[in-house]
C-alpha cells in the first residue's frame, strides 16, 4: 500500500502549555491564567491555550490515516524542545515531508518511522512534536494497509506480546478540583489522582503541609467511596518541590516523603519527580541517594522519573542506573512513537518498572495509539489523556482498549 497524497490541518492540544520556570519561579495566578509575564522563550503568557497539528496521510485505495503533533504541558523545559506552534512548523510538514513521503510503501512502520525520527529537511531533527505525530499517521497507515490492529502492528514488527488484559490507568486532574477525585474512586480508577504541586510555597506550604494533607484527603476519600476491595495506588507529582523545600537534603526528604506516605497510607504511594537537578546525571544521582535514603527507612514509597527523562537515551540511562521505581514514556519527549515503543520494551528487558506517559496537553488520536503501544509493550501502566476532565481520557483509553482486545481475541 503507497501513500497517495499528505494534508494538514491545524487543531487544538487537549489542554495547555505552561511555563513551568515562570511557575517555579513564584507567577502570580490570577483565576486559570498568570499576571506576570513569562520567562521562557516563545512564551506569550505563562499559561497558554495547547496547539496541535494534524497530518493526514492518504492512502492509494482511499483510506485516510493520521496522527497529532503536539507537546507536553511543561514545553522547552529541563531538556524539551522549545514551545511547538503549528503554523510556524505546518510549511515543512507540507513541503519536505511530504516530498519523503509520498509514493512510499507504507505496509510496514517501523523502518519509514525511522527514517522521519532521522530525517534533517534544514540541517535539524524535526521537532519533537512533528516527529510524534507524523510517526502516529505512520501506524495507523501500516495498520490500515494490513487490516490490523496498532496494537499488532507493534508486536509483529518489534516480536513483543500483547497483553491479554486492559492496562491500568494512572488518572489525573488538577489539584484544586478535588471532586473529580471522587470521581475517579467511583470509575474504580487503579492510579490517582496525578496531582500536580509545582510551587513550594502555594502549593507545598510551610514546612511541606499542604501536600501530606492532600495525601490524607485522598486516602481518606478512597476509604469513604471506594467500596471493599478496591485499593488503588496514590500517585503525587512534585515537580522538584521537595528537592526546593529541603534543599536536596536527602535526609530530611526522606524523613518528609516518609510523612507523606504515612498520610497516604493503607495506599501505596507513588511519589513522581520529588527533585529536578540541573543534568541528568545530576538527576539519577539524586534518585539513586533518595531511593537509598528511603531503603534505610524501610520506606516503600515508588518513586518516578519524568523530568531529564525525556529521550531513549534518558531512559536507557535511568533504566541502566536503576534510578527509580517506575519511569515515565513521556511519549511527546521522545519524538516518534517508535522510540516509545523502543523505551517501553528496553525498561521492560532491564527489570525496571515503566508507564506509557504522555501528557494532557495530547489529542484523542495521539491517546488511542499510546494505548496500543502500552497493550503490545505490556507497560506497567498508562495514563489518562488528553484532557484533565477525567471522564474524556477514560472513555477514550478504556473503550478503546476493550475493542482492541476483543477484536485480537475474535481472530484468535
Amino acid at each position: 500500500m503507497k501513500i497517495a497524497g499528505l494534508l494538514c490541518a491545524s487543531g487544538r492540544s487537549g489542554y495547555f502549555n505552561k511555563d513551568l520556570a515562570a511557575i517555579r519561579a513564584g507567577a502570580r495566578q490570577d483565576g486559570f491564567g498568570y499576571i506576570d509575564p513569562p520567562v521562557t522563550p516563545g512564551f506569550d503568557k505563562v499559561i497558554q491555550a495547547g496547539q496541535s497539528l494534524s497530518v493526514m496521510l492518504q492512502l492509494e485505495d482511499g483510506q485516510v490515516a493520521h496522527g497529532d503533533c503536539i507537546d507536553v504541558i511543561f514545553t522547552a523545559a529541563a531538556g524539551r524542545d522549545p514551545l511547538f506552534n503549528a503554523e510556524a512548523q505546518r510549511g515543512v510538514v507540507e513541503v519536505a515531508v511530504r516530498d519523503l513521503l509520498v509514493g512510499r510503501d507504507c505496509s510496514q512502520f517501523r523502518a519509514l518511522a525511522d527514517e522521519i525520527e532521522k530525517f534533517q529537511p534544514e540541517g535539524a531533527l524535526l521537532h519533537t512534536a512533528l516527529r510524534y505525530g507524523i510517526s502516529q499517521a505512520l501506524l495507523q497507515a501500516t495498520a490500515l494497509a494490513q487490516k490490523r490492529t496498532p496494537a499488532e502492528i507493534v508486536a509483529n514488527e518489534y516480536e513483543c506480546v500483547i497483553a491479554t488484559d486492559p492496562i491500568p490507568i494512572l488518572g489525573m486532574c488538577p489539584t484544586p478540583q478535588t471532586f473529580m477525585v471522587e470521581k475517579m474512586i467511583m470509575k474504580g480508577v487503579d492510579i490517582l489522582p496525578h496531582g500536580s504541586f509545582a510551587n513550594v510555597e502555594t502549593d507545598l506550604g510551610s514546612g511541606g503541609q499542604k501536600l501530606i494533607d492532600y495525601a490524607a484527603f485522598v486516602s481518606q476519600l478512597i476509604g469513604k467511596l471506594g467500596g471493599a476491595g478496591y485499593k488503588p495506588a496514590i500517585h503525587l507529582d512534585v515537580y522538584g518541590t521537595i528537592g526546593e523545600l529541603f534543599d536536596s537534603d536527602m535526609a530530611l526528604m526522606a524523613e518528609y516523603v516518609g510523612c507523606v506516605a504515612d498520610a497516604a497510607a493503607p495506599y501505596d504511594l507513588y511519589l513522581e519527580t520529588p527533585m529536578i537537578a540541573e543534568s541528568r546525571q545530576g538527576q539519577i544521582d539524586a534518585f539513586r541517594d533518595l531511593r537509598v535514603a528511603l531503603g534505610d527507612r524501610g520506606s516503600t514509597v515508588k518513586l518516578v522519573a519524568d523530568e531529564w527523562c525525556n529521550t531513549l537515551d534518558d531512559i536507557r540511562a535511568f533504566a541502566d542506573a536503576r534510578a527509580a521505581d517506575y519511569l515515565q514514556v513521556k511519549a511527546p519527549d521522545l519524538g516518534g512513537i517508535g522510540k516509545s515503543i523502543e523505551a517501553l520494551l528496553y525498561c521492560r528487558a532491564a527489570g525496571a518498572g515503566v508507564y506509557m506517559g504522555g501528557s494532557a496537553n495530547e489529542t484523542d488520536q495521539s491517546a488511542r495509539l499510546s494505548s496500543h503501544v502500552a497493550l503490545a509493550c505490556r507497560a506497567d501502566f498508562l495514563m489518562n489523556k488528553p484532557g484533565q476532565g477525567v471522564d474524556e481520557g477514560l472513555v477514550i483509553l478504556t473503550n478503546e482498549m476493550a475493542r482492541t482486545l476483543a477484536l485480537i481475541e475474535a481472530r484468535a
